[in-house]
């Protein structure tokens, strides 16, 4: 096979399903990789993910398919009369192979716009790994950055440069973007929301040459009207044609592609098979994952020799996350004559939704904000069936219709078993139960794992978790979410939780009773989370019970391996002064603690502390406490931000002590991370916390439920506000929001995945009453709440446990 990419390997992986001996496999890619998800390369260059996260296929798998993949390699020469390919390395150095049968899998290759500049240094597509790499080293040096195309990739490749802190404009001739795949009310929506995040727009602009800096490097790009922009990196992302040079030197017929018919034979050598987007199938060229995967699947069953399938075309459909935004189309959803459209529109919340209809039938859709229906109104487009019955609900989704609701697994349960849930990947429902079911599958992560499904862009893992949740109850986002809390009741989290609220139950003691616990006094698994539940639930009425909370919190200080402790004072937004360094290290002499660790949340850590000097190193401090053991805010991470740095564009020293101070004493399910970056560039590492904020030129951008853990998440874009006051209210509001609905111990990445990003922006975003009344009940809970250093008596700290043992 020529190619290592999705769609060839994907072939491959058919063709072992059903005649794994059949071939000797030999795999030439120009590639020095294995094969890897092309798709996934947006979050490579935002900072998101790594390039070893996204390897489909690693080197091991070849090796275990007894596969010879020459990576690096470049074909040059197929003798179709001789059976062989002749393929050059980067070193020169050349290689035969010889076939019975050869598949073509070249891809495709990206346009770059034939104008004067476009050989300069700093000018590059966005294809590969090679372009990745080359643009993320650009932006760790240069500042300015020019994206000529509004498409998906132009957009994809913008806010990744943005992430890692440049400047970027993006040109586009059109009048809106992403023109292909949505109309000209949702494409103006992306705009506004992109724009709001710093994204800078040229529409219907159309380059006419690129400049040079004197030393072959682009330095500007201008405008066919004289215009000029400045511009030390420009990725063209103008569009893509099937690779077709090999072909054309073997002499096979290429029109628009590779031509192939129903069996992906080419027209030409029935022995040479095309897949993928090198391919022309009935005068089509598909660019999109699944018709090259439904082709893979043909293929690969003619050349087991089965002789059964035939690949007709595919009816497409697209849905995309756009950094972070849903969206979906299909059909004709531009419409035009003989067509009606009917439309909701709700520019504030972010929603959009075109359903166009002709002869009384479905023929094209266009959602923006919330896709969640994208997979229902496509079945009724393929399916071509009359909705004159369902037309006055059909805006409102299917669960309006009395088909399934889509908030849940009735959803799930109602589509049948050929519904092809993950586009990207191909799979189908039946595909999904039958590997739960025979597998004994019970998360999220075992079914992407075997199936694929949800592994690829993700925007079918809510559905995926719905077929968990219908397939074997519960919920299966992490981990199992109906288990017990402990083994002294059946009941979990949520039960406990529901019942405290409702019954206003305000002791352990009255939990245990209720509840019928088996244990009268539970154990230390239930007690630290019903105290928990008790205090989050009912501030100031339900009394803390410091034995209930583990030995960290009964202490105050971090417990180490060898039986000391380790202090960590607080330092606002990670600032100290002259004075508190005097004082921490005039402690560390006094009380010879052996070391002193700066931490990577901007603390002075001192490790080793004896027990019984603990009290005495909080005094002399005579700083707050850090809270490092607490299930509650650790810190607030923070750059110099705009007060010192030449890049900073908002205070990000001052907002991170702003909240700091404005959160400090607050417990919570789990502990709790905030971050402020003053700029894209993001040095405080605001994009995997729980709560991370970054510096625009126009305000502050919200993301939340990161984690920075043992799995890296990546956080959640939120919101983007003007101001910092509007910072601490919304922050403030989510984190009262997840500590009302938190499970103890559940980190907010894992709350968010249960509850949903859209229940959570429902509750924080959509209705400001209720925000306003979350940021109130938290203020209200930590007013007064004492700090445990310099006011044990209020914090019932028990001054017993720091007594020293006598010992005989």
């Amino acid at each position: 096979m020529v190619g290592n990419g999705m769609a060839g390997v994907r072939t491959i992986e058919e063709l072992l399903k059903v005649a794994p001996d059949l071939y000797d496999i030999t795999i030439f890619g120009a590639e020095p990789h294995p094969n890897y998800n092309r798709i996934l390369l947006s979050p490579v260059l935002a900072g998101e993910q790594q390039l070893p996260e996204i390897v489909l296929n690693d080197w091991d798998w070849y090796e275990q398919h007894g596969i010879t993949l020459h990576a690096g390699c470049t074909v040059t020469h197929v003798d179709r009369q001789r059976r062989l390919v002749q393929a050059t390395r980067a070193n020169g150095q050349t290689i035969s192979a010889p076939y019975d049968r050869l598949v073509l899998a070249t891809g495709s290759v990206p346009f770059m716009l034939p104008i004067p500049g476009a050989q300069l240094d700093g000018v590059l597509a966005y294809r590969d790994i090679a372009d990745t790499q080359a643009m993320i080293d650009a932006a760790a040096h240069q500042r300015h950055a020019v994206v000529i195309g509004g498409g998906l990739l132009g957009l994809e490749a913008a806010n990744g440069l943005m992430r890692r802190g440049m400047q970027v404009t993006v040109v586009h001739a059109g009048e809106w973007l992403m023109e292909r795949q949505l109309d000209a009310t949702a494409g103006r929506m992306l705009q506004a929301s992109l724009a709001a995040r710093g994204m800078r727009f040229l529409m219907q602009a159309r380059t006419q040459a690129l400049l040079d800096d004197g030393a072959g490097r682009v330095c500007a790009v201008r405008f066919e009207d004289g215009s000029e922009v400045p511009a030390e990196l420009v990725v063209m992302c103008v569009g893509i044609r099937p690779n077709t040079q090999l072909a054309e030197r073997m002499r096979l017929h290429v029109d628009r592609g590779i031509v192939v018919n129903d069996t992906l034979q080419t027209t030409t050598d029935a022995r040479i098979y095309a897949v993928g987007e090198c391919v022309a199938h009935r005068g089509v060229a598909y660019g999109l994952v699944a018709p090259l995967f439904e082709q893979g699947r043909v293929a690969a069953n003619h050349l087991a020799e089965l002789g059964i399938g035939r690949y007709t075309g595919s009816q497409t459909s697209t849905k995309l996350k756009v950094t972070g935004i849903d969206l979906f189309s299909a059909g004709d959803f531009q419409g035009g004559e003989g067509t009606e459209s009917l439309v909701l529109s709700d520019p504030g919340s972010g929603l959009y939704k075109k359903l166009v209809l002709k002869d009384g039938k479905l023929v094209g859709a266009c959602l923006y904000g919330n896709a969640v229906d994208g997979g229902w109104y496509f079945r009724l487009l393929c399916e071509g069936r009359p909705v004159g019955d369902i037309r006055n609900a059909l805006l409102f989704g299917q669960s309006n219709i009395g088909e399934g609701g889509h908030a849940g697994q009735s959803h799930a349960a109602s589509l049948p078993d050929d519904a092809e849930i993950c586009g990207c990947n191909g799979v189908t429902k039946g595909t999904i139960c039958r590997a739960i079911r025979d597998k004994g599958l019970f998360t999220l992560q075992e079914v992407r794992r075997h199936t694929k499904a949800s592994a690829s862009c993700g925007s079918c893992t809510g559905l995926v978790q719905q077929i968990l949740v219908a397939t074997v109850g519960g919920d299966h986002s992490t981990t199992p979410a109906a288990q017990p809390l402990c083994n002294c009741t059946q009941h979990g989290h949520q039960a406990v939780r529901g019942a405290i609220r409702t019954h206003r139950l305000l002791s352990k003691e009255e939990v245990f009773a209720f509840l019928e616990w088996s244990t009268p006094d539970g154990c230390p698994t239930c007690r630290p989370a019903i105290n928990y539940y008790l205090i989050s639930t009912w501030p100031k009425e339900a009394r803390d019970d410091p034995q209930s909370r583990a030995i960290n919190e009964r202490s105050h200080a971090n417990i180490q391996k060898d039986g000391s402790y380790s202090v960590v004072p607080r330092m606002w937004g990670g600032e100290t002064s002259a004075a508190e360094l005097r004082r921490i290290a005039d402690v560390v002499d006094k009380y010879r603690i052996p070391a002193v660790k700066v931490t990577g949340g901007q603390r002075i850590d001192l490790l080793g502390v004896k027990k019984e000097d603990l009290q005495a190193v909080w005094r002399d401090i005579g700083m707050p406490s850090g809270h490092a053991y607490a299930k509650g805010l650790r810190t607030v991470k923070t750059c110099v931000g705009s007060e010192w740095c030449r890049f900073g564009t908002q205070d990000s020293s001052q907002l991170g002590r702003d909240l700091e101070r404005a959160l400090w004493r607050m417990y919570a399910p789990h502990k709790v991370k905030l971050a402020v970056s003053g700029c894209p560039r993001n040095c405080a590492e605001s994009g995997i916390k729980d709560v991370g904020v970054i510096g625009v030129d126009s305000g502050w951008e919200i993301h939340i439920a990161g984690n920075g853990g043992i799995k890296t998440e990546v956080a959640h874009f939120f919101t983007k506000v003007k101001t910092a006051q509007e910072v601490l209210e919304v922050a403030g509001a989510f984190l009262q929001l997840y500590r009302e609905e938190g499970w103890y111990l559940e980190r907010t990445t894992h709350y968010v995945a249960r509850v949903g990003l859209e229940h959570v922006k429902r509750q924080v975003l959509q209705d400001a009453a209720h925000r306003q009344a979350l940021w109130q009940r938290l203020q209200f809970a930590l007013d007064g709440e004492p700090d445990p250093w310099f006011e044990g008596e209020q914090a019932q700290v028990d001054a017993r446990q720091f007594i020293p043992i006598a010992v005989a």
